[in-house]
């Protein structure tokens, strides 16, 4: 099987009332670490890569890594660009084999955000590629992102925006955020679900994505803390909001900040329960079985969409 796009993944997963995981991956024991539970559990998965991150890793090994999970496990997988910058980064993409692109344009104005967008549509759509668009705009850190204040969603411009770009699927703006410390401490983190739902009473069956999903488990942050991190004050989305939001319109839900956490957590343990070792074998192995669990409980807790491959 090759990889997909994401078309027939969020067609199913709309009418499923379910969501696709789509995981943030920078190097090989990411990939195995999702795409082993994915496995398990007979889910579809988008594996998506920052622009960092293919700087980090390098294009043409994150392709073959991320193929030949495709080869080893059967799945339907999407290679996704996450928060691509420019025009210039989602044509590099397309033409190295990505088979899904999000261009984001939200920091821009409106005309040439769809001016924007419209073009890498273009583009993408001649070469069987699937697009991602974004209004609204998330708060938070993460990778080239960095926003201080969050702007919603308008639920009126989003007709015209499909519409006069094509895009495939749409992120949107709802309360979420980037990074690990969404809120402030004793801030309740909430969504506004009724800008969802006014997004789909405009554009009935359309795919919606969210952004900065992460639920930052208590669990992996306080294993960090535990070996000398310093994540007393991280506070994620509650997984019962992110389920919800699934039931509804959202098709795509990412995260990133969870995987990060997840390993990070496997490999200060290992460490600091083995101070003699020194294989990288041994605690980026930790590190990966801790990625396969945090992404068997997003499938089966949030996203649903286990047995769905």
């Amino acid at each position: 099987m090759p990889l997909v796009n994401t078309k027939e993944m969020f067609k199913k997963a709309y009418e499923g009332g379910y969501a696709i995981g789509a995981f943030n991956v920078n190097n090989m024991e990411i990939v195995q670490g999702i795409t082993d539970a994915c496995k398990q559990l007979n889910a579809p998965v988008i594996l998506q890569v920052s622009g960092s991150a293919r700087k980090y890793a390098r294009h043409n090994y994150l392709y073959h890594m991320v193929t030949a999970a495709v080869e080893e496990t059967g799945l339907p997988i999407a290679l996704h660009l996450d928060h691509g910058a420019s025009f210039e980064l989602c044509k590099d993409c397309i033409d190295g084999g990505f088979t899904s692109v999000m261009i984001d344009g939200s920091h821009l104005s409106f005309e040439e955000n769809i001016e924007l967008t419209k073009k890498v549509v273009e583009y993408a759509h001649a070469r069987n590629v699937t697009v991602e668009g974004e209004l609204g705009q998330l708060a938070g850190i993460e990778d080239e992102v960095n926003v201080e204040n969050a702007s919603y969603t308008d639920p009126k411009q989003v007709e015209e925006f499909v519409t006069r770009t094509g895009v495939d699927s749409l992120a949107i703006a709802i309360g979420t955020s980037h990074g690990a410390f969404k809120f402030k401490p004793g801030q309740k983190p909430q969504l506004r679900f009724d800008i969802l739902q006014e997004v789909m009473d405009r554009l009935p069956g359309f795919p919606i994505v969210l952004h900065g999903a992460s639920s930052v488990l208590p669990e992996y942050v306080e294993t960090v803390n535990r070996f000398g991190g310093q994540m007393a004050d991280a506070i994620g989305i509650p997984e019962d909001m992110l389920r919800k939001a699934a039931s509804m319109a959202v098709c795509k839900i990412n995260v990133d900040s969870d995987l990060r956490l997840a390993m990070t957590a496997g490999i200060r343990k290992h460490l600091a329960e083995n101070p003699t070792h020194f294989d990288p074998r041994q605690y980026l192995g930790d590190g990966r079985e801790y990625i396969t669990s945090v992404v068997k409980n997003k499938i089966e807790t949030v996203l649903g969409c286990a047995g769905k491959a």
